[in-house]
């Protein structure tokens, strides 16, 4: 089991060849755990949720998780991310 930091994302997102299925990347990452403000979440399970099938870049699932993640997991406004 890996543990990330949502700041961290990049570096899970850096070992992925992109064009990516959501299947690829949620089988990936279901042994990852995403620290957040409030709690955990599993970012394979938060991936998905995705109506996303392909991704075609970091910033496509970087946006996506944002997306997905309810507005508390990132924290109060102006703070860094997953530092709340």
């Amino acid at each position: 089991m890996r543990e990330i930091r949502l700041n961290e994302l990049e570096t899970v997102l850096s070992g992925v060849e992109f064009p990516a299925t959501r299947e690829k990347l949620v089988s990936e990452w279901e042994d990852v755990t995403l620290v957040l403000a409030d709690g955990e979440e599993n970012l394979g399970n938060v991936l998905a949720e995705s109506s996303d099938d392909v991704f075609e870049s970091k910033n496509d699932v970087s946006t996506e998780v944002m997306n997905l993640l309810p507005r508390e997991a990132v924290g109060e406004p102006y703070q860094s991310e997953g530092e709340g």
